[in-house]
């Protein structure tokens, strides 16, 4: 292409010469220079850029973008042992139905003057949640879990006017580093674990615990794949010295085991993207926060309460409460900023609440936890093949571990992939401690055969 020919992109009808001109002479400009005036000539940059060529026809762009998309493998095409914060999951075809309705499908989170049924459908995602939690309180939808749990630890500090945090060693370390991040004012504390069991260490916590924590967070089930079973302990200590009890609870497990609430939570907090949201790189994710029917709670909270009122006529609408809360209400005096763009994913969560039910929930959770104890019973018997934290009971995720192989996980990995099956994530360098393992993951849609053709295809390549 000549690099002197001027472009005219088929998309931007304003980059044809001519009317390019005329804008030029509205402004009283002769050259595009002239609008960078105001800009130092020694901070300007000089030269070109390097940029590809353009594609200028639709049918150009459209095969360029499918090739590069032509390299991907879904996990429709291979078997997935893969999990670690994003899970495939079923979701019920009545999900993509109604999400993808014009009413909902919209990058505006709405107005209660206006969009009446999306506020009781999100009055209605926080109804379900509240239910599935058992909790009084539910906000609208977070960005994702990270979040969820970021903004469940600044809402501490500002409750307890505390600034210190504990969490379990076991975290998910992509939650522990956007907490970091969020809470960078805050000091966190990380408390050891069971190296038998992955449990966390009790008297450890004892030791590090203070009346300066504003909360002792974990994760039920952990990122580590076993069921915290020292909860309500964990609760009560917190509470001796002050402290709010923070859990982060995976949505599909909730089915089967114990609320949170139950067993001391003052704030529940996790990921929706199990109930109903296909997996998709950087999509498809998001959160909730969830608390007491307390001031102190309800009045910390960042993001946006539906509520259900009554005119002065007695009909009932679904509109937003206690505003002033928000960055919407408050603007620049707001103690955290937050946006509503998983408005959709919230809607998209209430079908599949609404559609599963207790028993549905209930169901979910026994088949996943089933799987999770045949995958590793069949697994652990593979000859140099070891499962981690035995002694614990685990939901979805489960670590094996390949010390005892002549081969490391990355190794592993490769030769199950040219077998058609994604391996576990490699913990190799987040938890150095546990040696040369990966965490593997199973859900409702995982198959008995799947896993029996997992467990030997391992011995194939471990033998």
């Amino acid at each position: 292409m000549d690099e002197n020919k001027k472009i005219v992109y088929p998309y931007m009808p304003n980059s044809v010469e001519s009317i390019k001109k005329e804008m030029m002479d509205a402004l009283g400009i002769k050259n595009m220079e002239e609008l960078y005036s105001y800009i130092p000539e020694e901070l300007r940059m000089k030269g070109k850029l390097n940029l590809p060529k353009p594609l200028l026809s639709e049918i150009e762009l459209k095969e360029h973008v499918e090739g590069i998309l032509s390299k991907n493998i879904s996990c429709n095409e291979y078997l997935s042992f893969l999990g670690a914060g994003c899970y495939r999951h079923y979701v019920p075809a009545v999900c993509d139905e109604i999400n993808s309705r014009s009413e909902f499908l919209t990058a505006y989170c709405g107005g209660t003057y206006t969009d009446h049924g999306k506020c009781q459908a999100i009055f209605e995602f926080t109804s379900l949640m509240g239910e599935l939690v058992d909790m009084d309180v539910v906000a609208l939808a977070t960005y994702d879990g990270s979040q969820a749990a970021s903004t469940s630890l600044r809402m501490t500090n500002r409750i307890t006017n505390r600034n210190k945090l504990l969490v379990p060693k076991t975290m998910n370390p992509e939650i522990l580093a956007h907490i970091r991040n969020y809470c960078d004012f805050m000091t966190i504390t990380q408390v050891d674990y069971d190296p038998k069991t992955g449990q966390m260490d009790l008297e450890d916590l004892r030791r590090k615990i203070s009346d300066d924590v504003a909360a002792v967070f974990i994760e039920n089930p952990s990122y580590l794949g076993f069921i915290e079973e020292n909860g309500r302990e964990i609760g009560e200590i917190a509470h001796e010295h002050g402290a709010l009890f923070v859990v982060y609870a995976d949505p599909s497990s909730l089915g089967i085991l114990e609320a949170p609430a139950n067993y001391g939570a003052d704030i529940t907090c996790g990921d929706i993207q199990c109930l109903g949201m296909h997996m998709g790189y950087g999509s498809g994710l998001s959160g909730y926060i969830a608390s007491k029917n307390e001031p102190q709670f309800i009045m910390n909270f960042p993001n946006h309460f539906y509520s259900l009122y009554e005119n002065e006529k007695g009909e009932f609408g679904f509109s937003r409460s206690l505003n002033q809360r928000t960055s919407y209400g408050s603007r620049e005096k707001a103690v955290e900023y937050l946006g509503t763009n998983t408005g959709l994913w919230a809607i998209t969560a209430a079908v599949y609440l609404s559609l599963m039910g207790p028993q549905g929930m209930y169901d979910l959770g026994k088949n996943i936890i089933s799987k999770a104890k045949y995958a590793v019973e069949v697994l652990s018997s593979i000859k140099g093949v070891k499962v981690l934290f035995e002694d614990s009971t685990n939901f979805k995720e489960f670590i094996l571990n390949f010390d005892e192989t002549n081969k490391s996980v990355e190794e592993i990995n490769k030769e199950l992939l040219r077998k058609g099956i994604f391996g576990g994530k490699d913990l190799s360098r987040e938890f150095k401690e546990l040696g040369n393992s990966a965490l593997y993951c199973v859900t409702e849609l995982t198959k008995k055969e799947d896993i029996d053709r997992l467990a030997k295809e391992l011995s194939d390549i471990l033998s």
